[in-house]
């Protein structure tokens, strides 16, 4: 029984961190700055903060749905909800255009727009964490 349990988090705990790694790739990809080089070349704050908030906003529900979830599939479609959510608030945030887009500030490290991310990524997840407690 203990090894069954083991075992079990062991494929838990390891999806979620590939749902994780994906994520950070997807990230990436759907933010039309490069979140990498600005944090780790250009040393930029606001990308910094705005992509931990990111992180955090996508591990929040990952949390849920593994408390949550009555199955492993179970566990895999609701994380994969959360991170099209996740993923399609990025993209609206840092493409639309505007007066209110968070693209040029995060890529000018505008620190106030990477915090102002950072906080609503973490509300969306939250939201989206408790939409799972079904």
């Amino acid at each position: 029984m203990f090894i069954e349990a083991v075992i079990s988090f062991v494929l838990f705990f390891t999806t979620a961190l590939a749902i994780l790694a994906i994520f950070l790739v997807l990230y990436w990809v759907v933010t039309p700055y490069n979140d990498f080089k600005l944090i780790f070349q250009d040393k930029n704050t606001a990308a910094a903060i705005g992509f931990g908030g990111a992180i955090l906003g996508l591990c929040i529900p990952l949390y849920s749905a593994l408390i949550s979830s009555v199955s492993y599939v179970d566990f895999l479609l609701w994380a994969v909800i959360a991170v099209l959510i996740q993923l399609l608030f990025a993209l609206i945030v840092t493409r639309a255009g505007g007066k209110y887009s968070l693209e040029k500030p995060i890529s000018d490290d505008v620190v106030p727009a990477g915090i102002f991310m950072a906080f609503i990524s973490i509300s969306i997840g939250l939201l989206n964490a408790g939409s799972m407690s079904y």
